[in-house]
């Protein structure tokens, strides 16, 4: 009997390894990017996520053991726009065959002046903070999918119409939540410039304490001169971030007699939040309840 349990074990070990051997090798460096790939791909793929949630994506950098994970990936997805710094590596760590997506170089993209300097025009990184731009990227990543194994062809469309579906339903309660607040309302004071896109999908203006990467602090004059905006334009919060020290915010509660509003998913998913629809779902009514 033991014999006979023994070789059902190891048969059932190979088994699943003969059909992990079969799924596609996915390595996600954003976690939202993470979340649609397992939706879009489901059993045909195997998804490594390296930039997991609550962890700030500006400040990452892969480690020895990260580049390691890359090998026999055949997809590799980045969130692009200049976000990571450190793509020019990875696909030779992956074997040199991996298809390398940088997803959000295929999305609408808004502009911003870079901080401290008015005339140097930068891209802004945030497009997950659109769910429109999800939508998109989940469109992206179903044809990087079908591309590399076109067999599961089907499969990937099949799994991409659920999760789209599930987006536009997200984006129409976003609508109906956002419409509680007058528009007079509709202004965010966030640590650092990360809801632009969001604020252009529902009419909300921001105010940022920092630039559009975390590692950009304001300055005293800068810091000043939103204080003064806060009390000029009556602000009622301001909000925190999940992944940034919220000492300037804080000082600048203090200041102002603005209330700290709540703590906000910017830069991806999060420990409260492990799912796009539930970080945007907290955000938005993190948004309305502190402004309404």
């Amino acid at each position: 009997m033991k014999k006979s349990f023994s070789a059902l074990a190891v048969i059932a070990l190979a088994l699943a390894q003969a059909s992990a051997a079969d799924k596609v090798k996915v390595v996600s460096f954003s976690s939202i990017l993470t979340e649609i790939a397992q939706e879009v791909g489901g059993d045909a793929v195997t998804v490594t996520g390296l930039v997991g949630p609550g962890v700030d994506p500006h400040d990452y950098q892969p480690t020895p053991g990260d580049l390691k994970r890359l090998s026999g990936a055949k997809l590799i997805l980045a969130s692009g726009r200049h976000l990571e710094n450190y793509l020019d590596k990875l696909q030779a760590s992956a074997g040199g065959d991996a298809l390398l997506v940088k997803v959000g170089d295929q999305l609408p993209s808004l502009k911003m002046a870079e901080e401290g300097d008015p005339k140097s025009v930068v891209e802004d990184p945030h497009w997950w903070n659109s769910v429109a731009n999800v939508e998109q990227a989940v469109r992206v990543v179903r044809d990087a999918f079908i591309e590399v194994e076109p067999a599961a062809k089907a499969e990937f469309k099949k799994n991409a119409a659920s999760h789209l579906a599930r987006l536009a339903a997200l984006d129409k309660w976003i609508k109906q939540e956002v419409a509680l607040l007058p528009r007079d309302r509709r202004e965010l004071v966030t640590s650092h410039d990360a809801f632009q896109y969001f604020a252009r999908d529902y009419g909300f203006r921001i105010y940022a304490i920092e630039g559009i990467r975390t590692e950009q602090e304001a300055s005293t004059r800068e810091v000043n001169e939103l204080i003064d905006t806060i009390k000029k334009q009556n602000v009622k919060a301001i909000f925190l971030e999940d992944t940034l020290n919220p000492k300037v915010s804080t000082e600048i509660v203090k200041e102002t007699g603005a209330k700290v509003g709540g703590t906000l998913y910017a830069d991806g998913l999060g420990a409260g939040a492990d799912t796009y629809e539930k970080m945007q779902k907290h955000n938005v009514t993190i948004i309305v309840e502190a402004l309404k």
